[in-house]
């Protein structure tokens, strides 16, 4: 009988969650490679995924940091002085990114024991805050070697993550989607050597489906959380632009969020509320029923003013694996897969005509339609298959724990050591 494969701790924030079906895709895919995975929810989630149990966080226990702080300072004293350190010498850039790594940290302090006695050979933060908090505390307290993400919120938001460059130096390598979040981590001072661009993906490819013969009117969608950085003011005023221009539509935003109540009542004094349908969230197949539906994807990111913004967002990849048409703006990392004139349109937000006449195009053009979307889903399977990107990732977990089981006994280290 073959020996088991060494386990590898995931830990989320969330998970499973609805509208991060990109991670679940990874636990499909690693799943379906042989991965031997352990599962943790930081917040919220928890129950099985596929079979996996997922240990959720239970907040009360929090209340037993009372006398487990002071058992592992008397354990690990320099760590301690390293957090203190950290607490007196730089400010959070919100309460809520504050509260995200106290999470993290409350974590690691009472699973620290459970981690030392059944003890995974390596731990990997699936987000660069509260997850990678946990990672890199459990790592200074006894020495788990641990990998991280880090996502374009962990990057951007706020100026990006308190503690980012404390915890993803660290790390044994950085996991990022996107060529611009790698950038990003450079930026921050992260080594360039340990940071390893590994996309998303679909786990299964749907099957491309047809051109519609007459594209009038036209079928548009959004599919996004309802947030300032997806620039839904902006795409509204391009459905009035396409009115104006007398160009026949039908949009469908897909999505829930804070901004709802106020973009419904802009679509109003818009005069486009009879074109424009707000559905709410929808679960993943009936997302996938509104994109067979749809001629064109319309996504209009902006980066808000907290400095947020989004990577590469998955809808993107989804909508062309299926033959739905993309304009998309220029910002972040949509640009990636979105090559003007090959994959898809690009198109600046605050000018509504290059959009009016991109769609009249789209709607027009069959050979130009048809080009776009062959060279749209030859991108994806290139580059957005999850099992193809996962077997990369696990290789490097493989790695990481093939050095480890080299040097069994490596010494315990704290930054500056």
């Amino acid at each position: 009988m073959s020996a088991p494969k060494p386990v590898i701790a995931y830990l989320f924030t969330t998970f499973p969650k609805n509208t991060e079906t990109f991670l679940q895709r990874e636990i499909i895919a690693m799943k379906s490679h042989g991965a031997n995975l352990r599962i943790y929810s930081l917040w919220g989630g928890g129950g099985t995924f596929r079979g996996l149990p997922v240990a959720r966080f239970n907040k009360w226990r929090l209340l037993t940091l009372l006398w487990m702080i002071p058992y592992e300072s008397w354990r690990r004293p320099e760590v301690l002085r390293q957090v203190l350190g950290g607490l007196c010498t730089r400010r959070a850039p919100s309460w809520m990114n504050f509260w995200e790594n106290m999470l993290g940290a409350g974590f690691a302090c009472l699973f620290a024991g459970a981690f030392r006695q059944d003890r995974p050979a390596l731990i990997h933060a699936a987000w660069g805050g509260a997850p990678a908090t946990a990672a890199w505390l459990l790592g200074r307290l006894d020495g788990h070697r641990f990998s991280a993400a880090a996502h374009a919120y962990d990057i951007y938001e706020h100026g990006g993550d308190w503690w980012l460059r404390d915890k993803l130096e660290h790390a044994a390598f950085v996991h990022t989607s996107t060529e611009m979040g790698r950038r990003g981590l450079i930026e921050r001072q992260i080594p360039a050597e340990s940071i390893i661009c590994i996309r998303r993906g679909l786990d299964r490819l749907p099957v491309l489906k047809s051109l519609r013969a007459s594209r009038m009117p036209l079928h548009l969608i959004c599919v996004a959380r309802l947030v300032e950085k997806k620039g839904l003011d902006h795409q509204l005023r391009i459905y009035a632009a396409l009115k104006a221009a007398g160009i026949p539509f039908a949009a469908r935003i897909v999505g829930e969020g804070p901004l709802r109540p106020e973009l419904e009542k802009l679509a109003g004094h818009l005069g486009i509320a009879a074109h424009v349908t707000f559905t709410g969230h929808l679960p993943q197949h009936e997302v996938w029923n509104a994109l067979g539906w749809a001629d064109v994807l319309l996504h209009t990111g902006v980066i808000a003013p907290s400095g947020d913004r989004d990577g590469l967002p998955n809808v993107i990849p989804e909508a062309m694996s299926i033959g739905v048409l993309v304009v998309t703006s220029p910002a972040a990392a949509t640009t990636e897969a979105i090559t003007q004139g090959i994959t898809g349109l690009v198109a600046p937000v605050d000018l509504p005509a290059d959009w009016v006449a991109a769609l009249r195009r789209l709607a027009s053009d069959d050979a130009f339609a048809e080009k776009l979307r062959t060279a749209a889903r030859h991108w994806v399977e290139e580059n957005f298959d999850a099992h193809k990107n996962a077997r990369r990732l696990l290789s490097h977990f493989e790695r990481v724990i093939a050095a480890q089981a080299a040097a069994p006994n490596p010494p315990l280290t704290v930054a500056g050591s």
